[in-house]
């Protein structure tokens, strides 16, 4: 048994080292929360609300609910909010609020979209329409209205991306409201899925305008993509009137039950809290600068060698003309089409792109020689 777990182990620690296509922060260490592995931690219930099983780490989960909550313009008495097992979660709550709210509304997302989303709506059974995207990836407005001027009777759930998931596109919200506006649209719902760029756009120049001051209803944030961790986490917050109407009160557990699960994760709590605390929002504004600077170095390198590389505005997502399988193979790159891109998360450095950019610029070269062959 112990052959077979450091033989997993070797495996993971060297796919860890070489990986560039996946939104995956690598420069973390949370060694000091070992001793929490031999217990049992269970969040069970709503984080605001104490239950009769006291194993949890609810505290710490209010206090980063709070960072979040700053970070996106707003604070826990006008929002609520809680730590998830991952964007796809924060997505399927936001859209779960939505529909409550408006049973006989119709989602609209680009096809750009995750494609968790998808499944989402068929869980809560949700009537959506699928809009084109733009070459960016952004949604393609033109083809919204004409969709929106045809059912403008009827309550809309717009669901934004704050970062796709191939080019890293963020939906314009103030197009979203002049459509709203055009077609005097009473009933809506706007959730943004900024599962990546939740705790880079507010520090992107000029900044989207994606958060609760821009007047959103909810936004699912990842906090493995940027922020790091061993394990899927996240963060959903919502406007706290949205929650509310769904809340209600579990005897067996002594709390009200107002998440997507009922027993959760106590340990990543700790983990983006400890985050939290080392870097603060100062230490947050310099990783994602930094995190800019390296994937405008890998933009620059790799057209200097011939490769049709681009960026949308201050991206850390560089896409590229797709590799051979073998590069996409061995720097595990996400591909669409003939497109695939590398994502210059925190713990990724110069020196990683450079390899990258060697192995590119000799499968270029080893092509052309053939061609002349």
């Amino acid at each position: 048994m112990k052959d077979r777990i450091n033989t997993i182990y070797k495996r993971i620690k060297e796919h860890s080292d070489s990986f560039l296509g996946y939104p995956l922060a690598k420069d973390f260490s949370y060694q000091e929360f070992a001793p929490f592995l031999d217990l049992c931690i269970n969040n069970i219930g709503d984080p605001e609300s104490p239950s009769t099983l006291a194993i949890d780490t609810k505290d710490i989960e209010k206090e980063c609910i709070d960072f979040f909550a700053d970070i996106l313009s707003t604070n826990r008495k006008e929002t609520w909010g809680y730590i998830t097992n991952g964007g796809t979660e924060g997505n399927l709550y936001g859209l779960y609020l939505a529909r409550e709210s408006f049973p006989e509304a119709v989602v609209y997302y680009s096809e750009s979209t995750h494609y968790s989303v998808k499944k989402n709506l068929h869980l809560l059974n949700i009537k959506n329409i699928v809009v084109r995207s733009q070459v960016n990836g952004e949604i393609d407005y033109d083809d919204l209205e004409q969709i929106i001027s045809l059912r403008r009777d009827k309550p809309a759930i717009f669901f934004l991306n704050i970062g796709t998931t191939m080019t890293e596109a963020v939906d314009k919200l103030d197009e979203i409201k002049r459509i709203i506006h055009k077609y005097a649209i009473k009933d809506y719902y706007i959730h943004c899925d900024a599962a990546f760029l939740g705790l880079i756009a507010p520090f992107i120049e000029p900044k989207p305008k994606f958060d609760f001051a821009e007047g959103v209803d909810s936004i699912a944030i990842s906090g493995h993509k940027f922020i790091g961790g061993p394990m899927p986490s996240g963060v959903v917050l919502v406007k706290r009137n949205h929650r509310n109407r769904i809340a209600h009160s579990v005897s067996y557990i002594g709390a009200m039950d107002t998440t997507i699960t009922g027993s959760r994760n106590g340990l990543t709590p700790l983990f983006i809290w400890s985050f939290i605390r080392k870097y603060g929002k100062q230490g947050l504004i310099e990783r994602a600068r930094n995190s800019q600077k390296v994937a405008a170095y890998a933009e620059k390198k790799l057209k200097e060698i011939g490769i049709n590389a681009w960026r949308n505005n201050e991206a850390l997502t560089v896409v590229l003309d797709k590799p051979s399988d073998v590069l996409c193979d061995k720097y595990q790159l996400a591909s669409e089409g003939n497109i695939a891109h590398i994502i210059c998360v925190p713990g990724i450095e110069k020196v990683q792109i450079d390899l990258f950019v060697e192995d590119v610029k000799q499968e270029k070269n080893n092509y052309l020689e053939a061609e002349i062959v």
